[in-house]
């Protein structure tokens, strides 16, 4: 059974505005975002530095999640690279100079202030590894652990 009419128009207009979103970022900010990347339309991307911001294929920003690339106080640029299939929850904040690995999660309102090994959900503040070894698919979905 297929899909209403009204839910795959939808979902074929967000797929659309999401690429051209994403093309805004890398054509006009020079920002190295992969394919299939999917940014929210209420996450903050700093401008300041925008070079700075290295995501990887197929990751998600949710909303109201920030990243940082510089620290205006002590005068520093420093680039943010998040990996492939990586989560990054609502409201976080990912601080300048982070690397977050390939397959992540990072949990809602974590505040990011050291790199984050591959495959490992980060969550509070400062974020903490909770769980590491997890598995996931495009756009940081989980993957159950297998059986023992």
């Amino acid at each position: 059974m297929s899909a209403p009419l009204a839910t795959r128009l939808r979902d074929s207009l967000r797929e659309a505005v999401l690429e051209l979103r994403r093309q805004y970022f890398v054509r006009v900010w020079k920002m190295d975002i992969g394919e299939g990347t999917a940014i929210s339309t209420s996450a903050k991307l700093d401008k300041t530095n925008p070079q700075g911001i290295h995501i990887g294929k197929y990751s998600v920003v949710t909303f109201g999640a920030a990243i940082l690339t510089h620290d205006y106080v002590n005068k520093l640029n420093r680039d943010v690279r998040i990996g492939d299939n990586c989560f990054i929850g609502a409201h976080s904040i990912i601080l300048p100079g982070v690397t977050i690995g390939d397959g992540c999660i990072v949990a809602a309102a974590a505040v990011v202030a050291r790199d984050v090994p591959p495959g490992s959900l980060v969550a509070g503040n400062p974020a903490r590894v909770v769980e590491h070894n997890i598995k996931t698919t495009h756009y940081g979905v989980r993957l159950p652990p297998l059986p023992s």
